[in-house]
């Protein structure tokens, strides 16, 4: 019976990653749509040209940089006070 399990445990973990990239796709959809809409609202022209010459990347990163609002890296950096 251990041994079933042993073997079953990788599928049951990949279709819950599955499941969970289902579910996360139209959450972060909806989380983008938010922030062009606010940034339409509220950008400046210089914002709006950055929108148009450079995509919109760029531009959210000037808005919030403006409105001193940061998000968090989408990677990790390694710690670079811990010594090995």
């Amino acid at each position: 019976m251990i041994g079933f399990l042993a073997l079953l445990f990788p599928f049951v973990v990949l279709g819950f990653v599955l499941f969970m990239e289902r579910v996360e796709e139209p959450l972060s959809r909806v989380a983008v749509e938010r922030d062009i809409e606010e940034f339409l609202d509220g950008a400046s022209q210089d914002e709006l040209d950055a929108f148009v010459r450079e995509g919109t990347d760029s531009a959210l990163a000037r808005f919030r940089a403006r409105l001193g609002l940061r998000r968090r890296p989408r990677t990790r950096r390694a710690d670079s006070s811990v010594v090995d």
